[in-house]
């Protein structure tokens, strides 16, 4: 599962220390793969944070994590309105193998 969340930013500087802060308590979670903080070449206003689960449920437990909730939803609070959590249909690494999955959607 990957998280995708994205910000429009006036304070670069506080938000990048805030943002480093919640992808330490997230990457301390059970379930955690991955995760990077970005910012738009075009518009340096817009920032992302992109993460990667194990699954759903881990990422959803993560959210209930104390440090979590001190040093992540604070900042994940002022992510744009817009869909976040998305499951991973197709992956493709180096070389170009292509693994498709199934929906997990009931």
């Amino acid at each position: 599962m990957i998280v995708m969340t994205r910000f429009v930013v006036e304070d670069d500087e506080d938000f990048a220390g805030r943002a480093h802060a919640a992808l330490a308590a997230l990457a301390a979670c059970p379930g955690y793969l991955r995760g990077r903080l970005g910012r738009a070449y075009d518009d340096p206003a817009h920032w992302s944070i992109v993460t990667e689960w194990e699954s759903v449920g881990s990422y959803r437990r993560a959210l209930s994590n104390f440090d979590v909730k001190v040093h992540a939803t604070p900042l994940l609070a002022q992510a744009l309105d817009e869909p976040s959590a998305f499951e991973v249909l197709a992956d493709s690494g180096p070389g170009g193998e292509l693994k498709v999955t199934t929906s997990d959607r009931a």
